[in-house]
């Protein structure tokens, strides 16, 4: 089991890590719009909130040694499910042609008064 810490994308804020690789597999931890110095983007956009979510997904899936053509499972949690459209483009511009599993979960504002949050498991 591998522990990932990169500083391309924000240091966990509490007891766990940003991605575990294990049996060749990534398994990322929930990732918020926090740049990698630690601005929380609350009052950001959602497009601006997805964007950093999904630039912090990039940065932790090459310090797994993977990519997101590999990713495999994503689940998202959104507080605010007419936003959804928006944030279906950006995922949908990210990711391309590769279409991994996916789950959206609503879900109450989140810390920091956040909008999203998503969570991935990649192969290497």
């Amino acid at each position: 089991m591998t522990i990932i810490d990169t500083p391309n994308a924000p240091a966990p804020g509490g007891h766990y890590s940003q991605a575990i690789v294990h049996n060749g597999l990534a398994f990322l931890s929930g990732i918020l719009p926090i740049t990698p110095i630690g601005e929380k983007l609350t009052g950001s956009t959602i497009a601006e909130q997805m964007e950093q979510v999904l630039a912090n997904l990039d940065a932790i899936l090459v310090a797994a040694g993977s990519r997101r053509e590999n990713v495999v499972k994503v689940t998202v949690f959104i507080s605010d499910m007419n936003a959804w459209s928006t944030v279906n483009e950006a995922y949908t511009q990210f990711f391309g042609d590769h279409r991994p599993a996916r789950s959206i979960v609503p879900v109450l504002p989140l810390h920091y008064g956040l909008e999203i949050e998503l969570e991935a498991i990649a192969f290497l």
